[in-house]
Formats: structure tokens, sequence, C-alpha cells
């Protein structure tokens, strides 16, 4: 009996046998946690580096993140590991939730619906753990 299931489908599951043959760890691999692996940079930082430091009359830090973000909205799910990095230097900078919803909601109309909900499932991701990690300080305290 023929394989009934698309070439998309065969080539991921071809894909998924082949990374746990070479390293099992890889069968439960996710990129949800991978952009945890660089820190948050601080602000000041993110500002000399990215802002307008160089070209005073150039876009601010958080200005430039929030093209980054509308950019990376338009890739979709392949993007995830970077939306949420930074989702999370947009925060740093005092960008708000809705900031930060508008900017994806902004792009359903180049990306499409799919990658606009997908970058807004992201984002919802980290602005949780963000409120989180923020409770847990004022807890410490």
């Amino acid at each position: 009996m023929p394989d009934s299931s698309n070439p998309f489908e065969q080539m991921m599951k071809q894909a998924q046998d082949m990374a746990k043959a070479m390293n099992p760890a890889l069968e439960s691999f996710t990129p949800k946690g991978f952009d945890a692996l660089w820190p948050t940079m601080p602000k000041e930082w993110m500002e000399m580096a990215f802002g307008n430091a160089v070209n005073k009359e150039g876009l601010d830090a958080k200005t430039r993140l929030f093209l980054t973000l509308a950019g990376l909205t338009m890739q979709g799910a392949q993007g995830e590991p970077q939306i949420r990095m930074t989702v999370r230097h947009l925060l740093e900078l005092g960008a708000t939730k809705q900031e930060i919803g508008e900017c994806i909601a902004q792009m359903s109309v180049f990306a499409g619906l799919p990658a606009m909900t997908r970058a807004g499932e992201i984002a919802n991701d980290v602005l949780k753990d963000h409120a989180e990690a923020n409770d847990k300080d004022e807890d410490t305290e």
C-alpha cells in the first residue's frame, strides 16, 4: 500500500529519523527556549550599538527593533527564536504589550494571517514569561 502522506511530511519524517539516529536527544528538540542561550542586552547598550549613537538623525534602538520584529513576523514560525529574542529586547527598551501587538498585527496585510497569528503566539509566550519573571522578582524583594 503506497504512503499517503504528502512530500513535506515524508521529508520531515526522514529528517527526524536521521537526527534521531545521529543523536537520540535531538528527537525531543524544540526551538522554544533556544533564544535563552543569548542574554538580554541592557537598553543602554542596545541604544549605543543599534540606536542613533552613530547617526544622530537616525532611528532609535526601539524603532529598529520594531522594524526587525515586523520582518521576522513575515517569516512566521521560521523565525521563532529570533522573534522571542526581539520581543525580549523590546521589553527591555520599554516597549508595551500594545505596541508589540500592533507591530505584529500590521504585518497581517503583508505576511498573512497565519504568520501574524504565529508571531503573536510567540510574542504572548515571551510576554507571559516576562510577567512571571517580574512577579518572581517582586516576591524576592
